[in-house]
C-alpha cells in the first residue's frame, strides 16, 4: 500500500448550495496569469542543496528573480537536501499555512552495533502514531516534550549497521531525534547520517527544481522573450492549498472579502466535505483564484444547509481589492 499524508488520504467531495457562473471579465484561472502576476504570486518546489541555510537559499531565489520578498515552508538544517517550498512576493503569506502540514523523509540511520533485522522492524513499528520527543539542544522551538505523529515509518533497506527508511510525520518532528531514539529503543546508540525531505504538504520530490533551473529559466525569459521554462517551475500560489479544504463564493462577494469582511453564509457557492470548526479553509474564486484563508465557523454540514450566520472569519487576504468589481447588491455579512 503506498505511504500517504493525512491530507492525501482524506478523500474530499464538492457540496453544491447554489449553481452560478463567474463573469470572464474579471479575475483570471491561475494557470493563464501573465508571467509577472505569476511570479507576485508564486510558489517554488526547491530542492535545497545540501551546504547552505533555508534562509540563504531563499535569498539564493530572491537574486535570482529581482525580488523583494520570499519566504520558504520549513527550514531545513544546512546538511539536509531536499523540498523547500519558496513563495514569492504577496505569496509569501501562505507558508505559514503549510507549516503545520505532513512531512515526509528518506533516512539513513547508522545504528552503532549490529541488531537483528527483524529487531530493527518491530522497534519501527513501535514508532508508528504518537509519540513524546524532547527536541534536541540545539532546536528553534523550546526543549521540553511535546506530542508528534508518525503517520508511517517504511524500512526501504537494511545493510549492516546502515538502516534505510521512509517517515511521513506531523511538521515539527525532528527526525535527528527519532535515530537516537530508535537506537536506545535497541539497546544502543544510532545517528542521522543522511536525510532527505522529498515532501513537505502538497509539494513533493516529483515537481522539484533546482537553482541552476531557477536561473536558466529566468534568463531564458530576459534574454529571449520565452516565458515556458518559467511557467513550469514557478506554480500559482494555489498550488499550496491541496491540504486545505476549500469553499468558492459568488463574484459579488469576492470584493468585499478582499477588504477583510467575514464570510457569510448567503456567499458562498459551493465547498468541500469534511470541514471542521476552526479549520483553515481557503477562500476560492469561481475562477479556482486564492481570495483569503479563514477560520471555519461552522462544519460543511451547516455550511452546506444553514441559511444564516458566519462561516468563515478571522481572514487573511491575499487577492487585491479590486480584482473583481464593488457590487451594490451584496452576497455577503448577512442577507441578499
Amino acid at each position: 500500500m503506498e505511504d500517504l499524508l493525512p491530507f492525501e488520504a482524506l478523500k474530499r467531495e464538492i457540496l453544491v448550495r447554489k449553481d452560478a457562473e463567474t463573469n470572464p471579465e474579471y479575475g483570471s484561472n491561475p494557470e493563464k496569469r501573465q508571467i509577472e502576476r505569476l511570479i507576485e504570486y508564486g510558489v517554488v518546489c526547491l530542492n535545497k542543496p545540501t551546504g547552505p541555510t533555508s534562509h540563504q537559499v531563499a535569498d539564493y531565489v530572491k537574486k535570482i528573480l529581482n525580488l523583494e520578498k520570499v519566504g520558504h515552508g520549513g527550514t531545513l538544517d544546512p546538511g539536509v537536501s531536499g523540498v523547500l517550498p519558496i513563495a514569492l512576493e504577496r505569496g509569501t503569506r501562505i507558508v505559514q499555512a503549510l507549516l503545520p502540514a505532513g512531512k515526509e523523509y528518506v533516512c539513513v540511520m547508522h545504528l552503532h552495533k549490529e541488531i537483528q533485522e527483524e529487531d530493527i522492524k518491530k522497534t519501527a513499528n513501535k514508532f508508528i502514531g504518537e509519540i513524546t520527543q524532547l527536541p534536541p539542544v540545539r532546536s528553534a522551538v523550546k526543549r521540553q516534550n511535546r506530542q508528534r505523529n508518525i503517520y508511517y515509518f517504511s524500512l526501504l533497506e537494511i545493510n549492516g549497521q546502515d538502516v534505510l527508511f521512509k517517515l511521513g510525520c506531523q511538521g515539527g518532528t525532528y527526525v535527528r531525534k527519532i535515530c537516537h531514539d530508535f537506537g536506545l529503543a535497541l539497546g544502543t546508540n544510532a545517528h542521522m547520517a543522511e536525510l532527505i525531505r522529498t515532501k513537505a504538504g502538497p509539494f513533493s520530490y516529483k515537481n522539484w527544481v533546482t537553482l541552476h533551473d531557477l536561473k536558466d529559466a529566468y534568463d531564458t525569459w530576459k534574454e529571449n522573450n520565452d516565458e515556458s521554462l518559467l511557467r513550469k517551475i514557478i506554480m500559482p500560489i494555489e498550488s499550496s492549498l491541496t491540504h486545505l479544504p476549500k469553499v468558492w463564493v459568488f463574484d459579488n462577494a469576492v470584493d468585499t472579502l478582499c477588504h477583510g469582511a467575514a464570510l457569510s453564509l448567503p456567499g458562498i457557492v459551493k465547498l468541500e466535505s469534511g470541514i471542521n470548526v476552526n479549520d483553515t479553509v481557503a477562500v476560492m474564486s469561481l475562477k479556482n483564484e486564492l481570495v483569503c484563508l479563514g477560520n471555519a465557523k461552522m462544519d460543511s454540514e451547516a455550511m452546506k444547509f444553514g441559511q444564516k450566520g458566519v462561516a468563515i472569519s478571522g481572514m487573511k487576504v491575499f487577492m487585491l481589492p479590486d480584482t473583481y468589481p464593488k457590487f451594490k447588491k451584496v452576497v455577503i455579512n448577512g442577507n441578499n
